[in-house]
């Protein structure tokens, strides 16, 4: 069976298409992945920091324009909390990465065929 050439090009310009969608998402994937892995860096060491404090120090949480006094315990919670909730957005960014990443090899290997004559073939 046989497709004619302006088909063919359709065709090609379409997976292309979808290729570079793919790149680009997979960038961006890869930047919001990175920032958050950064921002659960940060809370892990302020965790670690403030482990260190006695249990009678003060300690403040930027609220806007402000500074709210908690307890050591509280902040600690709140951290461990944003922590887990950092480790779930890495793990789902990561297997958002890794679909994005086998869309793009399979829009690259379509093109491949496309290109060698093997249109329909899987």
């Amino acid at each position: 069976m046989s497709i004619s050439n302006e088909a063919l090009q359709k065709l090609l310009r379409e997976v292309e298409t979808q290729a570079i969608a793919s790149q680009q998402q997979i960038a961006l994937t890869r930047t919001q992945q990175a920032a958050k892995q950064r921002e659960m860096r940060m809370a892990q060491l302020t965790r670690t920091e403030i482990s260190s404090l006695p249990a009678d120090t003060n300690v403040y949480e930027g609220v806007g324009k402000m500074f709210i006094s908690l307890p050591v315990a509280d902040m600690k919670g709140k951290l461990e909390t944003q922590i887990k909730e950092l480790e779930g957005d890495v793990e789902t960014l990561g297997k958002r990465l890794h679909y994005l990443e086998v869309s793009q090899k399979n829009s690259k290997d379509q093109i491949d065929r496309m290109l060698r004559g093997g249109v329909g073939a899987p």
